[in-house]
This record gives structure tokens, C-alpha cells and sequence, in this order.
């Protein structure tokens, strides 16, 4: 009677980890992982040598140092006596300016020159095809420069509106001037600030007005603490409909949750609109929209628009023609069915590439210095640089800028379309 036993394993060889499959991917990983390490090992070697041939170090210290420069267009306080780590601060709060407004007017455009390039309407398909196609092959710079051409030379000056024979007139009831030298709009203003600043008088004989992070941060969480009960609110009516069938009316209660609170604290805040008025040779008060921040806003805006247009009508013709046949045959009218059915399945399609876009958006900013614009590139990665000598620093801190917030926007981006795809049941 015979016994079967297991053949003796084979003992492990070295030649096994280039021949032996089950080793081979392993090994090109790891070699492939050494070579890079070593890669940046000679080049972090490299970089210190040549900074200590030119009797430099490497050395974040610059950022507490004295500034010395202006920045025309502030979202915090500022001036040129504050520390390089200031300006960067407020170089990156106006790249964060432009790139939110930026990427909400895109999408607005984008939305909308999507759906009407797919309109019957001939003359309406046609000048859509026009916008998408003239911004898209006409280079970013080129239109920043166009508009900020536009905005300098076209507008009237301030001294126009001076006066009882003053050739023009601001807009809005007396609370916007377009101008040569930017656009004044009203801002907000607290007479009971709590952020202990003092309060300035928008004009003569007028109630002193104030502005101050305290006040906004109590204004803003006032009003996503509505934002909160609101959404508890839908989730409740949510529970009820699909226990009974039948949906309660919310919107009265959602309209309270938002109004009521709100209106409160503004009204303790004393919330006032101040308005910008002719002091001199030009407007004070209210808020200036220079000229650079419109043609950069502008460009990007519509540049990025006609991508997203384009993008938009690939994903709402990706959706078969039968959903909207069967929407019609419900007795559901065409804007209803795009905004119901249409829109929401091609999100699934749309999102993936406007992430890219807006990344472009955010990046293509970095434009501003050829209008004056001072973004983080002109503060932090221009003058910064130049009047310290902290080329690498300052790059190295640039770009680590601008990956940190690409990577922040691709993730909430990428939180959003997981929101949005179909779950399997």
C-alpha cells in the first residue's frame, strides 16, 4: 500500500524575484522606489550645495520680517510697515476672492450657454455656438487684458459725476458708479459693531458705521445655524412622506428659520447699507471693485463658461431621448423637465470634468499680475521674493499653496459626486 505525501516545496532562489512572476512586480516597485528616493535625494543635496556656494540658507524667517510695499486691493487690513507673512495672507485671500466668484459665474454661464446651445431656436443655438467657440480659442490672457482695455479707457472718469452739470450719473438709486478707476458699490456696515473698531462716518451728519470680523463671523454663523434647522426640517417632512405618502407643507417654517434669526442679529447689529459718495477728486466709502479684479473676474469667468458650456451639453446629451419623451408624455413642460429630470441624471457625467475646470479656473489666476491684480503670485511669489532673495522659499510656499487648495477643491468636488451617483441596492 502506497502513501501520498506533498511534494517538498522548492527552496526560494534569488533569480526568482526577475523570473518567478509571483516576485517580479515586486521587485521593479521596489527598485522603481529606490531610484526615485535617490532621485530626490541628489536633488535636495544639490539645491543645499549651490545655496551654500551662493552663502545662503534655507530659511522661513523672511515672513515675520518687515514688508515695505503697498497692495491696492485688500480684504483685510494692511499696510506696508506689516511682515511678508501678512501679504502673503492677503494675496492668497484675494486669489481666494477671485477663484469663488470665479468658479460661481462660470458655472452660472457655463449652465446656461449649455442648455441654450442645445435650443431649436436658430438664432439662439448660433450665438451660443459664437460665445463658446470665440472665448475658447482665443487665449485667457488676451481677453484680461481686452476687458481691462474696456474698463480703462471707455468709462468715465469721477470727475464726470461732480457737480449740477455733471454729464453722468451713478445707477441703482445713487449707489453704484462705474467708473475708469474701478466700480463703487455699497457695503455693509455695523452701528453696533462688536468687533471694537472705530466706527466711521460714511458722510457728513451721518450715523457712524463699522466693519469687523466679529461682526460677520456672528452674521454668518447666525446664518448657518438656520441653514442646519432648515435642512432638519426637510429631512423630517422627508420621514413623514415616506411613512404617509403625503409631503407637509415646510416652506413657511424654512422661510422663518431663515428670515427671523437673521433679521434679529442684523438688527441688533445695527446693520446699515452704506453707499459710496464724490469726496474730492474721486468716490469714497462703499466698496471699490478696481479694474484689474473685474477683467480677471470677468475673463476667467467667461473663458472657463464656454468649456463648462460644452461640458454641460455632452452630459445632457448623454441622457437617453426616452426620458425626455416619457417627461412629456406625464404633461411635464420642457423647463420642468430639465431642471427635474434631465439636469440631475447628467450631473453624473458633468461633474468629473468640472472639477478639472474649476482647477484651471483657480491656477489660470495666477494671470492677474499682467492687470496689477495682487494675488498670492504678485505678494508672495513677486515682490516678496525679489526684495528678500527667498526664491526658493517663496516658491516652494507658492506652490505648496496651490496644491494644498487644488486638492481641497478636488475633494469636495469628489465628495459631491459621490453624493450624486446611483446606489446599488
Amino acid at each position: 500500500m502506497s502513501t501520498l505525501t506533498d511534494p517538498p516545496k522548492a527552496s526560494f532562489r534569488l533569480s526568482q524575484l526577475i523570473y518567478d512572476t509571483r516576485y517580479r512586480s515586486y521587485t521593479i516597485q521596489i527598485v522603481a522606489l529606490i531610484l526615485i528616493v535617490a532621485a530626490f535625494a541628489w536633488l535636495i543635496n544639490n539645491t543645499i550645495e549651490n545655496l551654500e556656494s551662493l552663502g545662503k540658507d534655507f530659511d522661513f524667517g523672511f515672513l515675520g520680517s518687515a514688508a515695505g510695499y503697498d497692495i491696492n486691493q485688500m480684504l483685510i487690513p494692511y499696510d506696508n510697515q506689516m511682515s511678508h507673512g501678512r501679504a502673503a495672507l492677503v494675496g492668497i485671500l484675494n486669489t481666494l476672492l477671485v477663484a469663488v466668484l470665479g468658479c460661481l459665474a462660470a458655472t452660472l454661464i457655463g449652465v446656461i450657454a449649455g442648455v441654450l446651445r442645445l435650443s431649436k431656436n436658430w438664432v439662439v443655438n448660433k450665438l451660443m455656438a459664437v460665445y463658446v467657440e470665440g472665448f475658447r480659442n482665443v487665449p485667457l490672457l488676451l481677453w484680461i487684458i481686452l476687458i481691462f482695455a474696456i474698463m480703462t479707457e471707455s468709462m468715465p472718469q469721477p470727475r464726470e459725476f461732480r457737480g449740477d452739470d455733471a454729464t453722468q450719473a451713478m445707477l441703482l438709486d445713487d449707489s453704484v458708479a462705474i467708473t475708469n478707476r474701478g466700480i463703487w458699490i455699497p457695503r455693509i456696515g455695523f452701528s453696533n459693531s462688536l468687533s471694537g473698531n472705530e466706527a466711521v462716518a460714511a458722510m457728513d451728519g451721518a450715523t457712524p458705521v463699522a466693519t469687523g470680523a466679529i461682526d460677520w463671523l456672528v452674521l454668518f454663523g447666525t446664518l448657518a445655524i438656520s441653514i442646519v434647522a432648515i435642512s432638519f426640517v426637510r429631512k423630517r417632512a422627508d420621514r413623514i412622506q415616506q411613512a404617509t405618502g403625503v409631503r407637509p407643507v415646510t416652506w413657511y417654517q424654512q422661510l422663518a428659520l431663515l428670515v427671523v434669526p437673521f433679521g434679529l442679529v442684523a438688527f441688533f447689529l445695527g446693520l446699515t447699507i452704506v453707499k459710496p459718495f464724490l469726496q474730492g477728486f474721486n468716490f469714497t466709502e462703499g466698496t471699490h471693485l478696481r479694474n484689474s479684479l473685474i477683467a480677471l473676474w470677468l475673463a476667467l469667468s467667461l473663458y472657463t463658461g464656454a468649456f463648462i458650456a460644452e461640458i454641460v451639453r455632452a452630459g445632457i446629451l448623454a441622457i437617453s431621448k426616452g426620458q425626455t419623451e416619457a417627461a412629456f408624455a406625464l404633461g411635464l413642460q420642457p423647463n420642468r423637465t430639465m431642471n427635474l429630470i434631465i439636469l440631475p441624471q447628467a450631473m453624473r457625467v458633468i461633474i468629473p470634468p468640472l472639477i478639472s475646470q474649476y482647477l484651471n479656473l483657480t491656477k489660470n489666476s495666477s494671470l492677474a499680475i499682467a492687470v496689477g491684480y495682487m494675488d498670492v503670485r504678485a505678494t508672495l511669489g513677486g515682490i516678496t521674493i525679489n526684495q528678500t532673495g527667498r526664491e526658493l522659499e517663496g516658491m516652494l510656499l507658492l506652490g505648496g499653496f496651490y496644491l494644498a487648495l487644488s486638492l481641497l477643491i478636488s475633494a469636495g468636488m469628489n465628495f459631491y459626486n459621490r453624493s450624486t451617483q446611483l446606489q446599488e441596492r
